[in-house]
């Protein structure tokens, strides 16, 4: 499980250093691709196995499903930790999320998410980062 808000930067190579609790999850190897609000989804590679699966059993006819199969696996990237605990986010992704230099990395159960220090600071402030407004919500669903 991952949890937690990190602030590693990107280097000029578009490289991060991986926080050491998400490596453990995370390992040597894991994919990074598009995720939603702006941000990348990380995932090891066992739970990338799983939600692969799932995604695949979806009804091929449904043409939301077909597009959204497009942008998540066209954007997947198999990343490498290197011996110094670095990764390299592809060019199109960095793009994509918005990242320069500042980055917040945070953990989200089953995914790791990678976010522009600006897309985060925006996220925190606004009405959605506040828990309150989800309790009924949460509360519905049993928790």
């Amino acid at each position: 499980m991952f949890y937690g808000e990190y602030r590693p930067n990107l280097d000029s190579k578009g490289r991060f250093l991986v926080p050491v609790k998400l490596r453990e999850g995370l390992k040597d190897k894991f994919i990074i691709t598009k995720g939603l609000d702006n941000c990348l989804y990380a995932y090891s590679l066992e739970e990338w196995d799983v939600l692969s699966e799932k995604v695949k059993a979806l009804p091929q006819t449904d043409k939301d499903v077909r597009a959204f199969m497009r942008i998540f696996f066209s954007g997947a990237y198999e990343c490498e930790v290197d011996k110094q605990g670095r990764v390299v986010v592809p060019g199109n992704l960095r793009e994509f999320a918005g990242l320069t230099k500042e980055t917040y990395i945070i953990g989200v159960s089953s995914r790791v998410e990678i976010w522009s220090s600006e897309n985060w600071k925006s996220f925190a402030k606004s009405e959605n980062a506040s828990p309150d407004i989800y309790a009924d919500k949460m509360a519905s669903l049993g928790i």
